[in-house]
């Protein structure tokens, strides 16, 4: 036994002499590629998609070739990796509800202070700076924002390509500076709509051809990052495609959506294949050990380069607990073995089942025992902590359901066979139907599959939510705001259900009851919650109270463009031309997608004696949102006089889309001035 450990030691020690003195790199990239799976590259063996930047890259750099993701949702993982923390530890536990605490340390934090330039650029809401991730970057870009209300699903995350030349942009103005540079691309998620040409050739597996338009972005990072800095490429989570019956990812932690991609480029280092087990938690400590920077001491990761075991891997998928009621499905990877710690619990041997078919629960206790053990060890009672999470506002609701994420909240605490998620992936894919059905346009039949789900689960309160708001967009938000108030009334409507409450009200005019089922929740200084708020003081002609709200938005963040739009509507409504000017161009620098801002500021023009420009400005409101009833009758009528033909379009339009009861005297006078265009010439 001495001698063997003797042995050893002479051995680590020739390999350390052997081991040349690395310089510290200057330049740190890390790109992270959402619902990237493992197997979906070329370097990942995949032979049907054509991956050449990463596979030149993977060609150049270290192939982790099993690695692990520590949740299966964008924010989470995205915040693992950034950390070095497990999700138990930071306690980021799904896409909203949660904020990073200010204390925790980041790798933007860290290099910061140590005198990098830091910029970030990210394609998709779950990233919003609102979470926290933004902390230590000089530039932490997410200017993909521009729903025009909070019940706006629209624009909510912008192409690969954009946010890559925002990125190289950045990166060439910080050359001569050390550099962070972190860039989050978006388009292998669903719904899977890839650009030409890749539409085309990837007709039948569109997931694909998405992965091959992110190939094309990273290809220009690359081009322009050179070969000088210490690149790392991952994906945050893999994605099911009817693995398990799930048909993304959020609810199972499978490998389709556990198992992703790694590649390190280090200029110190040749190209290997490494099939060792690692993290997403050894990333943070190898970019500080490259950089030369200290790493905190409560990080549970190693460096990626250093020898030996990472040792296991704790993983989640609390999404479906925390939104729906159902069991929390955690578990841990180690040594080649699987647990997923559910009511139904599974184990697999994953070198001889790397599909996980045989679940050897019942018939091998012993590892079973031992993983559960090294599981309770290692994070004990992972989701009875740090598992609270603050309100989903309805922005973030409509934001998450626009990309395929389903989020609310539940009290939910003890859980039998019955909550266990494989019995339950029915209803999951029956609530990602009635997305898909929305977003393709079809409110009659995502109303349709949602009141079907409320009647067979009228415990599942996101079921509620949705149907309220379907119901909204169908023109029934009278409808929508009875549902929830029965159940408020009930005394089951979770917090979700009271802000939408509040935000419907305030949407449909009725400002004092707005007022009243808002203003406990304007406490928590959500920007969201705070612009309804606002409205709400405003339109019961509390101006002040209304300015107070807004600028307690922009006192926390000063690029929140809805603060400026509304301050600007409070100082028109005040007959302050000037100041409205102000704060609406505001609005519009930040986000030139704002249709409330445009309306306004056409109003502004015409009362200026500026025809041209009102019609100019009502035009583009209409064109990013058809149903800007207000932009359309001005439109109509302005443009009567000198535009004939964008008269008649805009008043037909309005016409169709105003309800009678809630706009007679405006439909009356669109169908007057309809009536004579139609009459001339």
């Amino acid at each position: 036994m001495c001698v063997v450990f003797a042995a050893t030691l002479l051995f680590a020690a020739a390999c350390r002499r052997e081991t040349p003195r690395q310089v510290n790199v200057r330049d740190v990239v890390l790109i992270t590629i959402d619902t990237l799976r493992a197997d979906a590259t070329g370097f990942g063996g995949n032979t049907r998609v054509k991956t050449p930047a990463l596979d030149a890259l993977a060609a150049r750099g270290v192939v982790f070739s099993h690695a692990h993701a520590h949740n299966v949702v964008t924010l989470a993982s995205h915040t693992n990796i950034l950390t070095g923390l497990y999700p138990w530890q930071h306690g980021i536990r799904d896409n909203a509800g949660f904020v990073l605490d200010a204390k925790i340390p980041t790798l933007a934090t860290l290099l910061h202070d140590a005198g990098f330039a830091t910029g970030a650029f990210v394609s998709a809401f779950p990233l919003d700076s609102r979470f926290g991730l933004g902390r230590g970057f000089d530039v932490y870009d997410d200017r993909y924002r521009g729903a025009g209300s909070p019940l706006d699903f629209t624009v909510a995350e912008r192409p690969g390509s954009e946010t890559a030349q925002l990125a190289i942009a950045w990166w060439r103005a910080n050359a001569g500076r050390s550099r962070f540079l972190w860039v989050h691309l978006y388009e292998p998620h669903a719904p899977y709509t890839p650009p030409a040409p890749f539409a085309a050739q990837y007709r039948d597996n569109p997931y694909l051809g998405e992965v091959a338009a992110a190939d094309t972005v990273v290809a220009e990072l690359t081009r322009a990052i050179g070969n000088d800095a210490l690149v790392v490429v991952t994906g945050d989570h893999g994605e099911a495609l009817g693995d398990h019956g799930e048909a993304t990812h959020g609810l199972f932690a499978y490998e389709a959506t556990l198992a992703v991609p790694l590649v390190v480029v280090d200029p110190a280092r040749a190209h290997r294949v490494d099939d060792r087990s690692v993290r997403h938690i050894d990333i943070a400590p190898t970019i500080l050990e490259r950089a030369g920077v200290a790493r905190p001491a409560n990080w549970k990761g190693a460096s990626l380069f250093a020898s030996g075991s990472r040792g296991h891997s704790y993983f989640e998928a609390l999404s479906a607990s925390l939104n729906r009621g159902w069991a929390p499905l955690v578990g841990v990877v180690a040594d080649g073995k699987k647990l997923i710690d559910l009511p139904i619990s599974e184990l697999y041997d994953l070198r001889a089942d790397p599909r996980e078919r045989d679940n050897r629960f019942t018939t091998d206790r012993r590892t079973a025992a031992a993983l559960r053990k090294l599981l309770a060890s290692d994070a004990p009672n992972p989701t009875s902590a740090s598992t609270s999470r603050t309100t989903i506002d309805d922005e973030e609701q409509a934001k998450l359901l626009s990309l395929g994420y389903v989020s609310g909240t539940s009290a939910k605490k003890s859980y039998t066979a019955a909550d266990d998620p494989k019995n339950l992936v029915a209803l999951d894919n029956e609530l990602h139907d009635a997305m898909a059905a929305y977003q393709r346009g079809d409110v009659q039949d995502a109303l349709a599959r949602t009141r079907k789900l409320v009647a067979a689960r009228p415990d599942m309160q996101i079921a509620s939510e949705m149907l309220a708001f379907f119901l909204a967009q169908n023109e029934h938000p009278a409808d929508a705001i009875a549902l929830l108030q029965r159940r408020v009334a009930a005394g089951d409507a979770t917090e979700a259900m009271r802000v939408r409450l509040g935000l419907m009200l305030s949407e449909a005019g009725r400002a004092r009851e707005a007022i009243a089922v808002l203003q406990p929740f304007a406490a928590s200084g959500d920007p969201d919650v705070l612009n309804a708020y606002g409205i709400a003081l405003a339109d019961n002609g509390d101006v002040q109270g209304a300015v107070n709200q807004f600028q307690r938005i922009l006192a926390t963040d000063d690029r929140n463009a809805r603060a400026y739009q509304n301050m600007g509507i409070v100082a028109l409504r005040a007959g302050q031309a000037t100041t409205a000017r102000h704060y609406l161009e505001r609005a519009l620098s930040l986000d030139a997608r704002l249709p409330l801002a445009l309306t306004a500021l056409g109003v502004i023009e015409a009362q200026s004696g500026n025809p041209e420009a009102a019609i100019a400005d009502w035009s583009k409101s209409v064109a990013i949102d058809g149903n800007q009833l207000d932009a359309l009758f001005n439109l109509g009528l302005v443009a009567a006089r000198t535009h004939p033909d964008v008269a008649r379009k805009a008043l037909r339009d309005y016409l169709a889309r105003a309800p009678e009861s809630r706009f007679a005297p405006q439909r009356a006078r669109a169908r007057e001035v309809l009536q004579a265009l139609n009459q001339r010439p």
